[in-house]
Formats: C-alpha cells, structure tokens, sequence
C-alpha cells in the first residue's frame, strides 16, 4: 500500500488532463475508474471541498485527505473474491447442529487463502456489488459476511445460473444480514407455537406410553415453521395450500397448524376406537388426510389440505403436486399458479434416498406438471431408522439432489425458531417471485427412536446422550426472549400453563365421547360417521348400462375438426394420409381402428363440456404411432393438436409428453384425478411393464386409495400388453398382479378388443355415477389388425359390454334353441383374434369362443346366463400367458363356480420370464397353445 504524501508523488503538470478525466469520470459514475483512483478521489473530495484535485494539485495544496491510502488493487480483488467465497461456502461455517459446536474454521475461508492478513483488517476496500457498493474496512466485510452466510443459517444459492434469481436472493439476504426482525406479537406466536408442540409431543408421550404416534420432540420448530408460511401466505397472493408429508410430526401440524380437535385425535389413540372419519377398512392415525380454511392475522383465509399418504415415504409428493395442479385449474389460477402452493415435508434420510424425490422435482417447469414451485421443508434428524449419514447417502448434505433443478438451498438450525420462520417467509417470497422450487433444510434431533418402541441408544449410544442432556427448544427460545425484554417469565410460564390445561380438558371430553358413542354407534348414520372428514361418498358399484353412443352429428363434429388443419400447415405426407384414412372410415361408415375410436372417445367427451388429460412418455404420438394427438409442421416444426381446437366453447383437451418417471407421474396423475373428478384422466404407460416402476402407486394409492382414505379416483391406466415375440420385455403388462389386488370393488381390469368397446369404456368412465381406477390392457399389434375394427354404428349405438358372446353360436344367435358349440372357449383380449382365426382356418364348427372384457369386477350374471346357454360344452380358457401369470389363477375358480366344473387350460407353461426371448421359440409357444384350445 502506497500514500500520497506530497504533490510530488503524483504526477502533477503532465498528467493534469488525465486526472482531470479520471476525475469527471469517477463523479459520473464511481464504478468506472479503478478501484485505486475511486479510493483517492472519494477521500480527496472529503478533504478538499470539493475542489478539483487537478487544480489542488497543480497549487502545491495538500488537503489532509490526500493522505488516503491507495489500495493496492491485487488486494482490492483477493478481497472480492473473498466476498463471492463466502456467498458460495460461507454455510461450511454455519452452526447448524443444535447438537454441536460450530464448526471448526475452513482453510478456503481464512485470510491466508486469499493472501490477505490481519494487518488488512482495518484498510478500506471497495466492496463492489456487495451491499450496494462503496467501501468497508476489511474487518467489516467480514463481520458482515459472517452474519450472513456462517450464523444459524447456510445458504447456498451459486449454482443457480440465472444472474437475476441470484442478485435476488442476495440482496434480500445480505441487506437483513440473514438476521429475524420480528414483531414483539410475531415472536410470541412463534414461541407460543414451539411451547404448544412441545407440550402436545410430551401429553402424548405421558398418557399413551408404548402407542406410535412418530414424535416430532426435537424438531418441534417445524411447527413453528408451518405456521409462519401460513400465516405468510396472504401477504405474497397465496389462497391455498396443498400439504404432502410422512409420519414424523403429522398429528402435531394436524391438531397445532391444521387446528383438528384433541379431543378427537385423543379418541383415535384408544384401543377400543373405531374409525368414523374414513371408511372402508380405514387406516393409521398418522396417515389420514384432512382440510380446514385458517384464517390469518392478515384477516385473508388460507385453505390446507394435507394429503393422506401410506407408510412409503416420499411417495405422496407427486400426489401433492397432481392435487396442487388440479386445485390451480379449479380455481381458474392457471396463469398465476401462485395462488395454490404445494408444500412438502420431508424427512432427511428419505430425501436424499427415495428416488421419487428426484423425479418429482423434474416436475418443477415442466408444461405438463409444473405446479408453480413447491416449498420444501426437510426435518433433518441427522439419522435414518438407526442408519448414520455417512452410510445413507454419497454427498455432503441431505438436499444436494435439488441443486439439479437450481434450487436454492436453506440449511437452518431448529434450535433458533426465528431464523427458521424467516427463511421459511423468505422461501415462500422466492417462490412466488420465480415460480421455482425452493428447499429449507432445517436440522435438528429425534428425541425418541423411529417411533415411540424403539430405543436408539442400541446404535447411536453417544447421540443419544448427547440429546437426553439438551435443552427444549422452548427452552432456548424463551432464555432469548427473556433476556432482549420480548416477554418475561411468567408470561412464559402462563403459556405453557394454558395448553397443559386445554390438553387435559380434552382427554376428558374424549373419553367422555368414548363412552357415550359406544352406545350410539350401531344407529349413526353412513353420513353422521364421516361428517367433517374429507371422505367421498358414491354408489357402489354396478353394472347398469350407461348411454355412452353419440349421435351422427356430434361424430361429423369430431371427425371435421380431427381432419382440419390451419392454413399453410405441412404436415408428413404419411400424417397426411393417415388423416385422409380417417375420413374415409368415416365416410364409408368404417372400418374404425383403435386410434380413431380413441380420438371419437376423447373428441366427444369434450365436445360434451368433459375434459380430458392424457400424460404419459411420448403419448402425444403414441408409442406405436397410432394416436397422433399433436402433428408437426414439416418445414417449421410448429405444432398443431386437433382435439384442442374442434370447437371454440369446447371443454380442455390435455396430452403432455412426460418425463421418463413412472412413479412419480402415475402419482401425479392419481392425485390430479383426485382433485379433479370431472375430468377424464389417464396415464399411458410406453409399454405395459414400465407399470413395475410405480408399484408402489398403484398398490397404495389405486388399489387400496378408497379403501383406506375414502378417496374416490376415476383415473385410467393404458398399458400396452400382448405377446408378440419380442422378448421378455415389454410383453406382460402383468394383468395378474392387478387382479390380485381386486377386491372389494376397488378398481376395474379390463382386457378389450374393439375399438368401440375402448370408445365406451372411456366415456363411461366420467359419465356415470360410480368413480374407479380403470386398468386397460392396451393392445400393441390389435392397434392395426384388420380385424380389430368396429363399424360406425357401433359408436351411435350400444355400450360397454363386459362379457362379449360369440355371435355364432350365442345366446343373441339361437335365442333359446340349445347352443351346437360342443366345446366353449373363454378367452380375454388379442388371444381371442388368434383363436377366430385357428378356427377359421382349420375350418372347426362346433366350438364357441366368448371373450371376458373386463375381468375385475366380473359380471358374473352375464356369465351365468351363457352357462345356462353352453350346457354340456366342454370348457377351456386359453390365454398367451404363462400359467402362473395372466387371468388364469384369478378366473379358475371363479368359473368353476358358475358352471360347476374346472375349466381346462390351453396355454404357456409355467415360467419364470413373462416371455422367451426367440421368435421361433415363441412361435412354437403360441402354435401348440391354440392347438390345445381346440383339442383339449
């Protein structure tokens, strides 16, 4: 560092001109000259009058400010790039862990890396961008940075390469200092929520020792933290939440945020409760849905719903974010998705291993999913079940899977509530902002095993001392508060005082009502058990037939829409012949193939004002390029959906490329059916196996959904199936795992061979009274078999039919004449075109083949009129299935029933592999199994 001493140790006469432009430079815009000369000219000016520093110069003066140090400007930028470090890593040095110290000093954070020194500590630098510019001693700065970026809360947002989020973010941090101001009012709230959790968690732990309940002791902030977002909500445009989390403290946000009775919960805790706030064969406390409007100190209501979800962790989030879409279009937020915010509560261990948390954050801006940014909220415990970190994941924290979306990162100490509400508040003012994700990261402890049984000092010995010694954080909390004059101790000893009293007041009135519902339970009503649940009531189930044709005219609509393209639009010639083919079907009064009774399904649902939402991978085109939902300009790319345009007042028609998930979009789209009941919602699978990845989904969610939650969804699933000798992938659907989830009428399989049939079967989907998942083997080579075509008046004409006869020897063919067939062969989807044509060819007149359309629920009087009918004929099902898969295990004994005798079987062997992997093999396969149908 050099001084300016004496007008001879600048340049004085020579060089006048440039101080003089340097000098009108710097007045212009202090910025532009270098960092030396910005330092110069600011402390010239202060000690000269303003007076011109060439003309100062030239005179011989020497105001005192002339003196001013010169920095040095290798200095000057070591100590922006100490500035921009601690934006990056300054959260190495964040005291996080309430459970630890804070961290030890990181050597690219010291003075050295940087090549500076104590000795610098009190020299003025340029701070550039930082905090608005100008200049601090260096000792400053970092008190500043350290405020910042290493106290109770460790940012990291420099991955995030869009440069405005960025400044966003820091000047809304490094202008606070990342410090709480709260109101004296806001800060009792926050402890009066701490002090309200703390208190639940324990009465729980007092009066039901030994019950699971998934104590939140440790991270009762989170409560706190929920609050605060609540309660934020109003002030950046936000109406509702959409709430998704697992077990970990889900009855205290139930009773302390959500505001559920105690006393009801209360009830739920005893072991003679039994449920009336869902139905079916209900489930957990700790996994129950529920709603409520909170109204705000902002005087603005906000509606909760938190999403009721199994035991599978992380699987619900998609779910949440399918609800928060659908809740976005309900209430016509499509634009300012802002409005309906999905918050997700995580759990540490499940972040950083569940990979459904991956796929669910590639919704973020994705056209077909994005939901306008989703709050995240980890309670970090710093342990799995009795798994350590250093064993459950291969980076540093929990949440460095969300640096792939660019989200910025708040990791947060729970043992300072105020800093978690801040950046809970802050989060909630990024998102609606940038419509992005956002992660808070709060960490703390669990005080109790993975649930209440469970003793954890068999694997973390020393953690577990470590957390039998450490305060409440109501207890940290209130020293604080006592200490800066916010609140005295008795006015902390009179909060936690008043919800004792009202935890007390509402055991007794549970058992109280214990009591006296045991009396009344045999005569409540269906609608006085579940009244103020969320439960959704409908029907049950039938098979009455539903007018699902159309007329000539609403067709014409839909096939002139489907053929019109606007003016100057290109597209392949294939595509081109491929819409002329429709017209001509039409014309001619068919034949219709798949595609186009697809496209007549979709058309005239929303022709009829009902909506339609098809999302699954590369569904726009369709995996076998059958449906082509969306066409493409062959010379500029521009894209053109027809459905979209048939007529101005017409209903929505979605169809969304998915990202390549399947348990995460199948999940968002259960939970947009949820949300969303009038609209026809399906997933597509690319091939009916890719069903495997989202397993979970289906068991827990469509399988059991009703069931256990009393929630009612109509979405459907097409997944193409039919073995066609290309290997053991991507044959099987795996009908048989779907039908072994049956029951109870939960949800409908269906295996179906005519392009009408799929026309009804959709459109009875959303019109007619009764809600359920539909499963539909969708076919692969049936999509263009010639014979796999319906006429024109099977669309105008009719319904779904179950159960189709043979049209040859049936009940409708020799009304009540015995049936000639000598032999009857039930068969369900593509196998039955092999059978007609076996018989066709080998020129065979006495056998019957009946095909099972839909094989869950099975319309068993139909099947016993055709008993009735087929007396005396010997009975086989065939399918292409191995016998150990398929509908074999499931309709033996069903049909057996009914005609009081086995069925044969014709088919596969049983195998290991869905399929073999030659074609000849597979052939062969196939060749012996239509011979046994027939000789049997």
């Amino acid at each position: 560092m050099t001084r300016v001493a004496s007008t001879s140790s600048l340049p004085t006469h020579a060089n006048a001109a440039v101080i003089e432009a340097a000098y009108e430079s710097w007045l212009q815009n202090a910025d532009s000259v270098d960092p030396t000369w910005r330092a110069f000219f600011q402390g010239f000016t202060l000690g000269s009058n303003g007076a011109s520093p060439s003309a100062a110069l030239a005179s011989g003066d020497t105001p005192a400010a002339a003196t001013v140090p010169i920095i040095d400007s290798l200095k000057q930028s070591r100590v922006h790039h100490l500035i921009n470090t601690y934006r990056a890593i300054g959260h190495f040095e964040a005291h996080l862990d309430p459970l630890a110290n804070p961290p030890a000093p990181h050597p690219k954070l010291s003075l050295a890396h940087f090549r500076l020194s104590d000795d610098d500590l009190d020299t003025s630098f340029d701070i550039g961008t930082y905090l608005g510019g100008g200049q601090m001693t260096l000792r400053d700065i970092l008190l500043a940075l350290r405020t910042t970026y290493c106290g109770h809360i460790g940012v990291e947002y420099t991955h995030i390469t869009d440069v405005d989020v960025r400044h966003w973010l820091q000047e809304k941090m490094e202008s606070t200092r990342n410090l709480p101001d709260f109101s004296k009012a806001e800060k009792v709230r926050i402890l009066r929520r701490v002090h309200k959790a703390e208190l639940f968690e324990r009465f729980l732990h007092t009066k039901y020792v030994g019950q699971k309940r998934f104590s939140l002791e440790g991270g009762e902030t989170m409560v706190a933290a929920v609050d605060s977002i609540i309660e934020h909500c109003p002030h950046v445009g936000v109406e509702e939440v959409v709430m998704g989390m697992a077990h970990r403290g889900r009855l205290n946000i139930l009773t302390s945020v959500m505001r559920k009775n105690f006393d009801v919960l209360f009830e739920q805790f005893s072991e003679n409760y039994l449920p009336e706030t869902v139905g079916g064969d209900g489930d957990v406390k700790y996994h129950l849905g529920y709603e409520a409007i909170l109204d705000t100190a902002a005087g603005k209501p906000v509606e909760v719903r938190l999403a009721a979800n199994p035991s599978h962790l992380e699987i619900v989030n998609p779910v949440v974010e399918g609800k928060a879409r659908a809740r976005q279009r309900i209430r016509g937020a499509m634009e300012d998705r802002n409005r309906v915010l999905p918050l997700l509560i995580h759990g540490d261990a499940a972040f950083a291993g569940q990979g459904v948390v991956a796929e669910t954050l590639q919704f973020s801006q994705l056209p077909g999913y994005q939901t306008g940014g989703t709050l995240h909220f980890v309670i970090n415990n710093q342990i799995g079940f009795t798994t350590e970190p250093r064993d459950s994941r291969s980076t540093r924290y929990c949440t460095d899977v969300a640096k792939m979306i660019e989200a910025p990162i708040f990791h947060v100490n729970g043992d300072d509530p105020e800093a978690v509400c801040m950046v809970a508040q802050l989060a909630l003012a990024f998102r609606a902002k940038w419509a992005r994700d956002v992660v808070i990261d709060m960490y703390c402890y669990r005080k109790h095993g993975h649930n209440e049984t469970d003793e954890p000092a068999f694997t973390q010995p020393l953690l577990y001392r470590k957390i039998a010694t450490h305060p409440q954080v109501s207890t940290v909390l209130t020293r604080k508060l006592i200490a800066e004059g916010t609140i005295t101790e008795a006015q902390a000893e009179a909060i936690k005082a008043e919800y004792s009293a009202a935890l007390e007041k509402n055991l007794e009135k549970a058992k109280a009502s214990e009591t006296a519902k045991s009396a009344k339970r045999a005569a409540a009503t269906e609608t006085k058990k579940f009244a103020g649940s969320t439960a959704v009531f409908q029907p049950d189930f039938h098979f009455k037939k539903v007018a699902t044709s159309i007329s000539s005219e609403l067709i014409d609509r839909v096939v002139r829409g489907l053929a019109t393209l606007p003016p100057g639009f290109k597209p392949n010639p294939k595509i081109k012949r491929f819409l002329d083919a429709r017209v001509t079907a039409h014309h001619d009064g068919g034949p219709i193939d798949w595609g186009f009774g697809e496209a007549l399904a979709f058309g005239s649902l929303v022709l009829e004002n009902k909506p339609v939402r098809l999302s699954g991978q590369d569904c726009e085109r369709g995996t076998f390029s059958h449906r082509h939902a969306v066409l493409h300009d062959m010379e500029t790319n521009a894209t053109y959906a027809p459905l979209q345009n048939l007529d101005p007042q017409q209903a929505r028609f979605c169809v969304y490329n998915s990202l390549l998930s399947e348990a995460a979009v199948l999940g968002f789209d259960y939970g947009y059916s949820l949300d969303y009941p009038d609209m026809l919602c399906i997933w597509e699978a690319q091939f009916g196996d890719f069903a495997n990845g989202a397993q979970v989904v289906i068991d827990q969610f469509l399988a059991a959904g009703e069931s256990k939650w009393h929630r009612t969804s109509g979405l459907v699933l097409l997944l193409p199936h039919g073995y066609e000798g290309q290997g053991p992938e991507h044959s099987s659907a795996r009908l048989e795992r779907f039908l072994q989830l049956c029951a109870e009428d939960n949800i409908q399989v269906a295996n179906i061979t005519t392009p009408a049939n799929f026309f009804h079967a959709l459109r009875r989907q959303v019109l007619r009274d009764v809600q359920k998942p539909l499963i539909v083997m969708s076919p692969k080579s049936l999509l263009r078999h010639p014979a796999a075509v319906s006429k024109l008046t099977d669309f105008t004409a009719g319904g779904f039919q179950e159960i189709i006869d043979d049209a040859q020897f049936g009940v409708a063919a020799s009304a009540s004449v015995p049936t000639k067939a000598q032999r009857l062969i039930f068969c369900s989807g593509k196998v039955y075109y092999d059978l007609c044509d076996y018989r066709d060819k080998h020129k065979i007149t006495t056998t019957a083949i009946v095909r099972i359309e839909q094989l869950y629920p099975l319309h068993k009087n139909a099947i016993t009129k055709l008993a009735d009918h087929y007396r005396g004929a010997r009975l086989i099902w065939c399918q292409e299935e191995s016998q150990n898969m398929g509908a074999w295990s499931y309709i033996a004994p069903l049909l057996s029933e009914i005609f009081g005798v086995l069925p044969v079987y014709a088919g596969r062997d049983a195998a290991a592999s869905p399929a073999v992997g030659a074609l000849a093999l597979h052939r062969f396969e196939h060749a012996a199994m239509l011979q046994d149908a027939f000789a049997l």
